[in-house]
C-alpha cells in the first residue's frame, strides 16, 4: 500500500480548499461562533478542523471510504489483518474486544493487574472474570505481568473460558512473554487479547519489546496518544487470525462508541501512521538514545535507582521498554508523591506516575537533550534540598492482602443495593465500588470482592500520604460503599 498518503488528512485539506460549509454539528462552524476569550486560550486552530465526519469529511454514505482506507493503511503498517480507529481511547477498545470474545458465555481469563477500564468492561458486560495472578516482588512492592505457566494454570482451572486478556506493557513499561502466552491460549483454540495501550510504538523498532501482533495475539489494543503522536483519546485496535469475528468486534465497538467521532483524533491517527512508516525507525533510534542518556544521568543522583535489572528475569518481567524511565527514590527517604508534587510546584514538570517509592518519566520521540536536562536538573535540585524527609507512613500490602476473595460478579456487586459504611468496619463486607490507586489505574479492590483489613489499611494510609483513589465514592476513604446485607 502507498504509505505516503494520509486519506483523512487529505480530506481535511480538501474540505478547507473547497470552502465547504455545513448546516450540521459542530455548531461553532469551525470557530466562527466561538467566544473571543475562548479563542485566546485555545487558539483558532483548535476549532478550524473540528468538523463532522459524515456528512462532512465524507458524504452521508461514506462513499469515498476515507476512514476505511486509513484503517487499512494502519493495519498494513503494523502487520495486522484489520485495524479499527477509536476516538474514545483504549478504554473503549478493550471493552469492545472483551465483549466480542466473551460477551455470550464462558467467562474470560483476566490478569489481575489489569487497568480499571477492563474492570469497567466486566461491569458493563456481566462477563465472569477468572483472575490470573501476577508475579509479585514483595521486597519492592511491585507486580509483574503473569507468565505463560500462570496462564496455563488458570486455563486448567477454567477450561471453558472464552479467551484470555493480559496487559503488556504495564504502565511501568514491563512486558509479558506474549509469544508463550499466545501459544498456551492457541493450544486450546482460544483467543488472546492484549491490552497494549502503552505499546503503540513497538512495531517500529527492533530494540523495543515484542509487538503483540508479531507473536500471535488475536486482538491488540493500543493508545496512540500515550506513546505516539496522537491526540488524547486516540486509540486503535488490531485483529488477526480467525478466532475473533471481525464483524462482531466492529459491532461491539459500535455499541460503545460515540456517533460523533472527533475528526481531529481520526486525522492525527492517520498522520502518525504515515510518519512512523516513513521516519519511525530513526525517530525511535533517537528516542532510545535520549532515554539511555536520561537513565545514566539520573542514576548519578544520590539516593536514586533507575530500575532495569530489578525488573527483568525468570521471576520478574520478560522484557522492558527503555522509554519508560522508572526511578526508585526510596533511598532518599522521600515518597514518589513528594517528589512529583515538588517537581510540579517548583519546576513546572509533570510526571505520569508516582507511588510510595517511585516516580516514572515517560519519554517519547518528541523528547530531546533539552527536556532530559530539565528533568535531571530538577531532580538533582530536589535531592539537594531534601532535609531529612519523614518516610511515608503507608502500611504496604503483602501479596496475600491483595488477593481478595471474589464472591459476586463485578456487575452484580456494582448494581446491587449498597450502603456506605465506616472504613474501619468494612473488612469482611463485599465491595460495591472500585478502589483504584491512580495512576497507574490498577484496582486494589474490584466490585464483588470481599474487603480485607490489609488492603483497607494500605489504601487509607496511602491516601493520607498522597495516594489518589479517584473512583471511590468517598475520596478520603472514611467510608466505603459495600453491598447491603440481605
Amino acid at each position: 500500500m502507498d504509505h505516503s498518503t494520509a486519506p483523512l488528512l487529505a480530506a481535511v485539506a480538501e474540505y478547507h480548499a473547497l470552502g465547504r460549509y455545513g448546516f450540521t454539528p459542530p455548531g461553532h462552524r469551525q470557530g466562527r461562533g466561538i467566544d473571543d476569550r475562548v479563542l485566546r486560550a485555545l487558539g483558532t486552530d483548535a476549532f478550524h478542523s473540528d468538523m463532522l465526519m459524515t456528512p462532512g469529511l465524507d458524504d452521508r454514505l461514506a462513499r469515498q471510504g476515507r476512514l476505511a482506507e486509513a484503517e487499512e493503511l494502519m493495519a498494513d503498517a503494523v502487520g495486522a489483518e484489520a485495524a479499527f480507529f477509536s476516538t474514545c481511547g483504549s478504554s473503549l477498545s478493550v471493552k469492545a474486544a472483551m465483549m466480542a470474545v466473551a460477551g455470550h458465555d464462558g467467562g474470560l481469563l483476566v490478569a489481575r493487574d489489569s487497568h480499571k477500564s477492563i474492570v469497567a468492561g466486566l461491569i458493563f458486560s456481566g462477563v465472569q472474570p477468572y483472575w490470573i495472578t501476577p508475579r509479585w516482588d514483595a521486597e519492592r512492592h511491585f507486580s509483574h505481568p503473569p507468565s505463560p505457566e500462570q496462564v496455563e494454570r488458570t486455563w486448567r482451572e477454567h477450561p471453558d473460558a472464552a479467551g484470555a486478556l493480559i496487559v503488556s506493557p504495564s504502565p511501568y513499561g514491563t512486558c509479558a512473554d506474549i509469544r508463550g502466552i499466545a501459544r498456551v491460549c492457541h493450544a486450546r483454540g482460544k483467543p488472546l487479547i492484549v491490552d497494549e495501550a502503552w505499546g503503540a510504538h513497538l512495531p517500529f523498532h527492533e530494540d523495543l519489546p515484542t509487538w503483540a501482533m508479531d507473536v500471535g495475539a488475536d486482538v491488540c489494543v493500543v493508545s496512540v496518544h500515550k506513546m505516539g503522536m496522537g491526540f488524547e483519546q486516540g486509540s486503535v485496535f488490531h485483529l488477526q487470525g480467525d478466532l475473533v469475528d471481525p464483524v462482531r468486534l466492529r459491532s461491539c465497538a459500535d455499541l460503545l462508541m460515540t456517533t460523533s467521532p472527533n475528526v481531529l483524533i481520526y486525522a492525527a491517527l492517520d498522520g502518525w501512521r504515515r510518519q512512523m512508516v516513513e521516519f519511525g525507525h530513526d525517530l525511535l533510534d533517537a528516542a532510545l538514545t535520549t532515554a539511555r542518556r536520561a537513565r545514566a544521568e539520573l542514576a548519578e543522583i544520590g539516593g536514586l535507582t533507575v530500575m532495569h535489572d530489578e525488573l527483568l528475569g525468570v521471576e520478574a518481567s520478560h522484557d522492558l521498554d527503555l522509554l519508560q524511565v522508572l526511578v526508585d527514590i526510596s533511598g532518599t527517604g522521600a515518597s514518589g508523591y513528594d517528589a512529583a508534587d515538588w517537581l510540579r510546584t517548583h519546576r513546572h514538570l509533570d510526571l505520569g506516575l508516582s507511588d510510595h517509592r517511585r516516580i516514572l518519566a515517560t519519554l517519547s520521540s518528541a523528547d530531546d537533550a533539552g527536556t532530559v536536562d530539565a528533568l535531571v536538573d530538577a531532580l538533582a535540585l530536589w535531592r539537594a534540598g531534601l532535609d531529612r524527609p519523614e518516610p511515608p507512613q503507608i502500611r504496604l500490602p503483602t501479596p496475600e492482602d491483595l488477593q481478595l476473595e471474589s464472591v459476586m460478579l463485578p456487575r452484580e456487586a456494582y448494581f446491587a443495593p449498597s450502603e456506605p459504611v465506616p472504613a474501619e468496619h468494612a473488612a469482611g463486607r463485599v465491595a460495591a465500588e472500585q478502589l483504584t490507586p491512580y495512576p497507574p489505574g490498577i484496582p486494589a479492590v474490584i466490585p464483588g470482592e470481599r474487603l480485607g483489613a490489609g488492603v483497607m489499611e494500605y489504601l487509607r494510609t496511602g491516601v493520607a500520604a498522597g495516594l489518589n483513589v479517584p473512583d471511590a465514592a468517598d475520596p478520603h476513604l472514611t467510608t466505603l460503599r459495600v453491598v447491603r446485607d440481605r
